[in-house]
């Protein structure tokens, strides 16, 4: 695991220890909510570079994103369009 530069190796060391002795529903939960948190920033920095785009097309860009261009557009031209 590579050291982050504003985290001494003592520092890394206890929270790799603190981490490991959660339980899994716990490290579950946390895994979930650094998801959850990521993809809302990713969501904020799309609507941040274009403002004039709607709900859908920010969403489509960031499946675009997370899946790449051909997987995103590959799942998008099967999925219903809701009106």
């Amino acid at each position: 695991m590579t050291l982050a530069r504003d985290t001494t190796a003592a520092a890394r060391r206890v929270q790799v220890e603190a981490l490991r002795g959660l339980d899994g529903p716990t490290r579950l939960l946390m895994a979930c909510a650094m998801s959850d948190e990521s993809r809302e920033v990713t969501l904020s920095g799309i609507r941040h570079r274009h403002p004039g785009w709607n709900e859908a097309a920010i969403h489509r860009e960031l499946l675009r994103l997370m899946l790449g261009r051909e997987l995103s557009t590959a799942v998008l031209d099967r999925a219903p369009v809701h009106r």
